[in-house]
């Protein structure tokens, strides 16, 4: 009994971890922060534009905070061999793809561009959007094609915590940019619409 015991205390747990439940609120409060901070500078936006300024300002949190701390632990060591509760964090999300533990340079290469690239896009982004810049699509289209290219990288290998890891968190880095690139089509389109040779064409067809 008691070696039946120790097996079943030594056995993963089903449920959620410790470091699950901690890592679901931290990203909650990284929303909250999004969300005020949408609230201080997207006043005068759109209904649309103040979800997408939201998205934004939640996707550079999230690239610099969580992010940018895998970078560092990659760079000075292991993900596996650090201490502390960013790193507790990832070696959760390590258990779905070991890549993320051993410092894998593909991942690695990847997350730098993430980390660098797409924060500076989405601050650049979130500046054409608050002032109407005439190169916001531009940008929009730039960061959710990168989006994509860096869901697509780490999205295919993840199984094994399927639904929170991979479909959760990896999906709504799928489902937002194509969502955005879909706003970027239609706006592109009503802008060639209102050309005045566009309307000539169509008087003449």
């Amino acid at each position: 009994l008691a070696e039946a015991a120790q097996q079943m205390d030594s056995e993963p747990s089903s449920g959620l971890s410790l470091v699950s439940v901690i890592s679901l609120l931290a990203c909650s409060s990284q929303v909250f922060v999004a969300a005020v901070l949408t609230c201080m500078y997207g006043r005068q936006s759109s209904t649309e534009d103040r979800w997408i300024l939201m998205w934004l300002f939640y996707d550079v949190i999230i690239h610099l905070t969580l992010e940018g701390a895998f970078v560092y632990m990659s760079l000075v060591g292991t993900v596996e061999t650090s201490e502390g509760p960013l790193a507790e964090l990832w070696k959760e999300y390590g258990a779905a793809d070991r890549r993320w533990l051993i410092s894998d340079p593909t991942i690695v290469s990847t997350e730098i561009l993430t980390v660098v690239l797409d924060s500076l896009l989405a601050l650049l982004l979130i500046h054409a959007v608050l002032k109407d810049k005439y190169y916001r699509h531009f940008l929009q289209v730039a960061l959710c094609v990168c989006e994509l290219y860096g869901g697509w990288m780490t999205f295919c290998p993840e199984w094994l915590h399927l639904w929170l890891y991979l479909v959760f968190f990896n999906g709504l880095w799928v489902l937002v940019p194509g969502l955005l690139l879909v706003q970027s089509w239609c706006s592109l389109r009503k802008l060639h619409e209102l050309r005045p040779d566009h309307h000539a064409t169509a008087k003449r067809k």
